[in-house]
């Protein structure tokens, strides 16, 4: 017999009486069931994507929460799409155009969280920069109100701009003949 996660079995919930008789439309349950597996994978991608943002104030329980649901994410977002992708098939046969539509977008929408939630999204966001470009001060398009962080070994001296490094963090250079990674 299919075993939903944990102890409770689908027939506890009624899910699996649901599913069996054929003859009759799905009931409620099997609709809230879906509703809330669905609900589930998509949030533990989404509420820590949007929590953890750059350059937004985090609050520490809204950061705690995110940071848990996101320790939490790769395996809840697996359980929600497999249980999400057994309830389709007996949903899918009684519903109406537009219910097809909302189980179409919410597997699309399940399945997309079930994959982020094992990247590391923030690494596209900042990414460290291995090989960065400069420019001479007269060239330099720089306000002239905008901070930089500054680094000197001898005579061989590189500014790095606030709103550059608030992006990457980390930028990799060498600076007299000395590799540095600065970071802000």
């Amino acid at each position: 017999m299919p075993q939903a996660c944990g102890s409770v079995s689908l027939r506890q919930w009624g899910i699996l009486n649901d599913m069996q008789s054929s003859s009759s439309a799905p009931s409620g349950s099997v609709w809230l069931a879906f509703a809330v597996s669905a609900l589930a994978g998509i949030g533990l991608f989404f509420i820590p994507a949007f929590i953890i943002r750059p350059f937004r104030h985090q609050a520490p329980g809204a950061l705690t929460l995110a940071l848990a649901l996101r320790q939490r994410a790769p395996w809840g977002t697996l359980a929600a799409a497999l249980l999400c992708l057994v309830l389709v098939p007996v949903l899918w046969g009684t519903a109406n155009r537009w219910r097809r539509i909302v189980l179409s977008l919410a597997i699309v929408l399940v399945t997309f969280s079930a994959v982020m939630a094992r990247m590391n999204y923030f690494e596209w966001m900042f990414h460290p920069v291995d090989s960065p470009q400069f420019e001479t001060e007269a060239a330099s398009k720089l306000d002239k109100s905008e901070m930089i962080l500054a680094v000197r070994f001898g005579s061989d001296a590189r500014a790095y701009p606030i709103s550059q490094m608030a992006y990457h963090h980390v930028l990799n250079d060498v600076v007299g003949g000395v590799p540095v990674a600065v970071t802000y």
